[in-house]
């Protein structure tokens, strides 16, 4: 939906905009009259007050003008077929907010842009920004790896009679098993050293001892460092025993004979059915890796409900990359341009699927540019003309610099600036000349 024009009766003044279907600027107007005329601009598609007038097109290209007399009913018509098309249920007004689903107040806040509003969405979804950030291919390839790896683990584990969770229980068990028993291994061959070190080393120091009493100390002290070794193979087996004890008692099972006799007895009915199901929960593990190295923790489902979300804001920020726009400015002020251009493009995108019926509703941005550096002004004025049109943009703004870049861009037709226009004094008698 477009407004083409608005007329604003007010006492004896009238006041009539005519809009440019992709972006009007609106300069010369300062704050107090920024937010009046934002709010009638807003309200005017609601049920306004009497004496505000306009006319719309529609997105399936219906051309509609909404009258408000000072005294009588509203009346909305197609102004192409010469047909009143006013709700019966309009008593007294017409609101064509709600014929979409929406109330004026949910409008005004989705629908009016302001710098703080930017500031903050600028902030805000720090997930989307950071999915946004990643290789889209290889995050929704990623995603969708996890969903087929779990529903090939979750088959496995019906078709075994367990569950998806007990596959993890045996791998983790038989890995803790198979590090007890390579912790044994290690530390009987260390034994047998020690053995064997310990009888040569006594048996040595006996005739050291009765010959030269020091050549027994670095005799002692091999022995002493090879008991020392022992002991600390042993306790890397307690160590790895306590582990595998641990994963024994998550599984419920004493011990790893007793685990072998459940398994056996029908945790998983088959060897084939377990190495079906210890591979399928491999691949998923492995998909969960991918896709952990590639958008942290946050989690697939999560990801995939945001896709819509996720996607459109990595076009936008390759919009705002091909833009070049961070060139000649400071890192800080490139990443503030950038945050604000993301914010305002996203509430563009918001515009476009307010409604219930999916119609796009103008958007009124209200001096979001004034606080920027002006290195950084042309570029995001640039990328708001480029975008405007779907939604409608109407700029309302007292800076200077604003006006100027919109007279010339106004020259090409791809937009339009509307001015205050002071009202001409009256003569005064001494003017007149006879």
């Amino acid at each position: 939906m477009r407004l083409t024009r608005m007329v604003i009766e007010a006492g004896r003044h009238t006041i009539a905009l005519d809009l440019h279907p992709r972006l009007t600027v609106i300069t010369g107007v300062g704050d107090l009259e920024r937010e009046s005329l934002a709010g009638e601009l807003l309200g005017a598609m609601g049920r306004s007050r009497p004496g505000v007038h306009v006319e719309v097109t529609t997105d399936d290209g219906r051309h509609l003008a909404l009258f408000r007399p000072a005294s009588g009913q509203a009346r909305l018509v197609d102004v192409e077929r010469a047909l009143d098309v006013t709700p019966t249920e309009a008593d007294g007004g017409v609101d064509l907010y709600a014929q979409h689903g929406l109330d004026l107040a949910t409008a005004r806040r989705a629908l009016k842009v302001t710098p703080a509003d930017l500031t903050t969405q600028a902030r805000a979804d720090v997930v989307v920004a950071r999915l946004a950030d990643v290789d889209q291919t290889a995050l929704w390839a990623a995603a969708a790896r996890v969903r087929v790896t779990d529903e090939a683990l979750q088959a496995e584990s019906a078709a075994a009679g367990t569950a998806p969770e007990d596959a993890e229980l045996i791998d983790r068990i038989e890995a803790r098993h198979a590090q007890v028993e390579g912790a044994l291994e290690t530390m009987t061959r260390s034994r047998r050293l020690a053995r064997l070190v310990t009888a040569v080393g006594v048996l040595g120091c006996i005739p050291a001892l009765a010959i030269a009493p020091l050549l027994a100390l670095p005799l002692v002290g091999i022995t002493v460092a090879t008991l020392a070794v022992a002991f600390l193979f042993k306790a890397r087996v307690d160590r790895a025993q306590r582990a595998e004890q641990e994963a024994l008692d998550a599984a419920g099972a004493e011990s790893y004979l007793g685990f072998q006799v459940r398994r056996v007895d029908g945790l998983v009915t088959t060897d084939q059915a377990r190495r079906h199901l210890l591979e399928a929960a491999a691949e998923h593990r492995a998909a969960a890796a991918q896709w952990f190295d590639l958008a942290g923790d946050t989690s697939v489902d999560w990801a995939l409900e945001h896709h819509a979300e996720v996607s459109t804001a990595a076009r936008l920020r390759a919009d705002v990359r091909n833009l070049g726009v961070m060139s000649s400015s400071a890192p800080g002020d490139g990443d503030m341009a950038s945050d604000l251009a993301h914010a305002l493009l996203g509430r563009m995108a918001r515009a476009r699927t307010l409604g219930d019926l999916g119609e796009t509703f103008p958007l009124v941005v209200d001096e979001v540019f004034r606080d920027l550096d002006p290195a950084l002004k042309v570029p995001l004025l640039e990328l708001l003309a480029r975008s405007a049109g779907d939604p409608q943009v109407i700029l309302l703004t007292a800076d200077e610099e604003v006006a100027s870049w919109a007279r010339l861009e106004a020259l090409t037709g791809s937009l339009s600036v509307l001015e205050p226009t002071p009202e001409p004094e009256p003569a005064r008698a001494g003017d007149v000349v006879a």
